[in-house]
Parts: structure tokens; C-alpha cells; sequence
């Protein structure tokens, strides 16, 4: 089993789109109550992503992250089945039928959150079962007194388990990927926590991690990529113009 850190292989810019209703949306801080609805649909801006370049395209249902059903299946699937972009997608899974459920309908990597949180152990027997490579373990976190808490269902509830149990949980037990948002800077604009993604090199450097929030500018992707993690997501900085794709890409 090799042993050396992911940090020296290359970085992937991944643009985000989160869905309520079927629209393309962004929360602050994951606050469901500080929504903002962007005029364009998730098709249409899909293809704008596709043709800057991007190779990857992260999707969340957020109706599913909180009440646990698929509400924005039919948007995620048509965008994924079109070939242009390969689609990570979570929000909402609970179960193994629901990651069969997602690969139906043309997801290339399924993200899991809440349930890997809750049920780590369950979470295990699915990368076992679908390979490494197809799942993608969410663990979206909240620092409290030096404590990284892992908010729940759509982050409107903690779990008991913390970050610097559950990341070492997975690195030892065959995960791969590993997206990680500081939900304090989650469509803040405010700059991504570059302390956290250096803490998840020292205690689980065998997972190929994925930053996500705060990201504004061509500076923070460069520094996130100096930083050692494995993929940058973009949200908000790409919806509001303040950062161009094209050159993220090639940055």
C-alpha cells in the first residue's frame, strides 16, 4: 500500500452548482434562511462550465441534504447523461440504493454527508462495494472552541462525531476522496481556511482532499493548490462574476 501524501499530485478545479426547486442557488454559511436565486438555468450554466473547460462538475440537491429524498434528480441526471462534464453529485443519500440510484442515472462519483457521518461503518461497506474512485466521504465542518464539529442534515443539526476522528476513520478504511467544507466561509467570499486543509494533510494525508467555501479569487486558488489539496470547488466566485473559470483552470 503506498504511503507518500496526495499533496505532489496536480490540483482539479471543480465548479459547483446547488439546487433548490430545480434552480440554481447559494446559501451563506449553510443557512437555508440566506438563499440567493441566480437567473440562469443549471443546463445552461452546466454547458458554461463545460465550455471553459472544466472536466468535473460538483452538484448538490440541497431540498435532499434536508428532507432526505431526491428532490433535483431529473436536473442532476440530465446534466450528468449529457457527457460533457463528469458529475459528482450528494444531497439526500441515505442508503446503498440510493448511490445505485444516482450511478443510474449517469453520476460519475456519488457524494455522501450526513450518512457518512452517522454511519461511518455502513459508508465503508459502500466504497468497498463501488470501488474508491466513486464515492466521495462529505465531511463538512464547524470549528467550535478548537473542536471541527460535523453538522448534519444539511447542516442544521451536529453529530457527535468530530473531523479529526472520522477523516483518519476513512484514510484507514479504503476512502479516497474527501470534500471538506469550512461552513463558516461557505459563500462567504471571505477566503478559504487554509489551516483546516494543512490539518487534514497531518492527520489523514493518504485522501485526496477537495476544499470547498470562502474561494474569491485567482489568489485563493493558487493558494489552496500550494497548499497540497486535491481539488478547489467554485460556487459563488464563478456565479458572481468575481472570478473567470478559464483562467482558474489553467492557473
Amino acid at each position: 500500500m503506498p504511503t507518500e501524501s496526495r499533496s505532489s499530485e496536480s490540483m482539479i478545479v471543480i465548479p459547483a452548482i446547488d439546487l433548490r426547486g430545480g434552480s440554481v442557488v447559494r446559501l451563506r454559511q449553510g443557512d437555508y434562511a440566506r438563499e440567493t436565486h441566480y437567473d440562469v438555468t443549471p443546463l445552461a450554466l452546466a454547458e458554461t462550465y463545460a465550455q471553459a473547460g472544466a472536466r468535473w462538475l460538483h452538484m448538490v440537491d440541497l431540498d435532499g441534504a434536508r428532507g432526505g429524498s431526491f428532490e433535483n434528480l431529473a436536473v442532476i441526471a440530465a446534466i450528468a447523461v449529457s457527457g460533457k462534464l463528469q458529475v459528482q453529485a450528494g444531497g439526500g443519500v441515505r442508503a446503498v440504493e440510493d448511490v445505485q440510484r444516482l450511478f443510474d442515472h449517469g453520476v460519475a462519483r456519488v457524494v455522501l454527508g450526513s450518512v457518512a457521518v452517522r454511519e461511518p461503518q455502513r459508508v465503508r461497506e459502500w466504497i468497498a462495494r463501488f470501488g474508491a474512485e466513486k464515492i466521495c466521504v462529505a465531511l463538512d465542518t464547524r470549528e467550535n472552541n478548537g473542536r471541527w464539529e460535523l453538522p448534519v442534515s444539511g447542516w442544521t443539526e451536529n453529530a457527535s462525531a468530530t473531523l479529526d476522528e472520522l477523516a483518519p476513520f476513512y484514510a484507514a478504511h479504503g476512502a479516497r476522496h474527501l470534500l471538506c467544507t469550512d461552513i463558516s466561509r461557505d459563500g462567504m467570499l471571505s477566503g478559504p481556511n487554509l489551516d483546516l486543509y494543512r490539518h487534514l494533510q497531518n492527520i489523514a494525508p493518504m485522501l485526496a482532499v477537495q476544499a470547498s467555501g470562502g474561494v474569491r479569487d485567482l489568489a485563493d486558488v493558487r493558494a489552496l493548490r500550494a497548499s497540497g489539496v486535491s481539488g478547489a470547488i467554485l460556487g459563488r466566485s464563478l456565479l458572481e462574476g468575481k472570478l473567470d473559470l478559464r483562467e482558474a483552470l489553467t492557473c
